[in-house]
């Protein structure tokens, strides 16, 4: 059977996508090639026609919205367009929403996997790198104020650790504040004070 020319392109995402679910819930070393290719209702011998090995495949997991428009972008409730005026804002409160806490299989590799990557091989640091600048990158463009670029990065480390931190607590509340407080503290370092205070209303 000879199948359409993105047949090959369908199945790779498909890959990406239930190895992210499964690295995201259990880890890297926990998760078999096995495991990946059945979640995706694939057989083991295909995984080798699109990826060289399981630390191959793992670089790529290691993308996030900021890096791959085909993505699934959104936790429910939650909209974020890249290239609006007020992006920064929006990424703020996307990142550190509770539907993104909540959301494990889909969430940001950069908050389920940090542990992992800090003992991983340099391809798949160098991903979460590239996801991690491209955050600042699109961070960058719209913070208010001088030194955009230390800004934009202290932002975004707020988010990627506020976000690992609320996940770490058992308590509700906790995460919720905690979310709460990192994302007005993140609106205000980038100048987007109105920002908060229509949030507040």
């Amino acid at each position: 059977m000879r199948y359409p020319s993105t047949h090959s392109d369908h199945t790779r995402r498909r890959i990406i996508r239930s190895a992210r679910k499964l690295f995201n819930r259990f880890g890297f070393d926990r998760v078999s090639v096995e495991q990946i290719m059945a979640d995706a209702s694939l057989t083991r011998g295909g995984f080798y026609r699109h990826f060289k090995s399981k630390s191959d495949l793992y670089a790529e997991v290691l993308t996030c919205f900021f890096t791959d428009p085909l993505w699934v972008d959104t936790w429910e409730g939650v909209s974020l367009d890249l290239n609006a005026s007020d992006a920064g804002p929006q990424i703020i409160r996307a990142y550190l929403s509770r539907q993104h806490a909540e959301n494990i299989d889909n969430a940001c590799p950069m908050v389920a996997l940090p542990s992992d990557v800090a003992r991983a091989d340099e391809s798949a640091k160098r991903a979460f790198e590239r996801a991690f600048t491209a955050m600042v990158d699109v961070l960058q463009r719209s913070v208010r104020g001088n030194d955009a670029r230390r800004t934009a990065l202290a932002i975004a480390a707020l988010c990627v650790g506020g976000m690992v931190i609320a996940r770490a607590s058992n308590a509700r509340l906790l995460s919720d504040e905690l979310r709460d407080a990192a994302t007005g503290v993140a609106l205000k370092l980038g100048g987007w004070n109105g920002a908060v205070a229509r949030k507040r209303r």
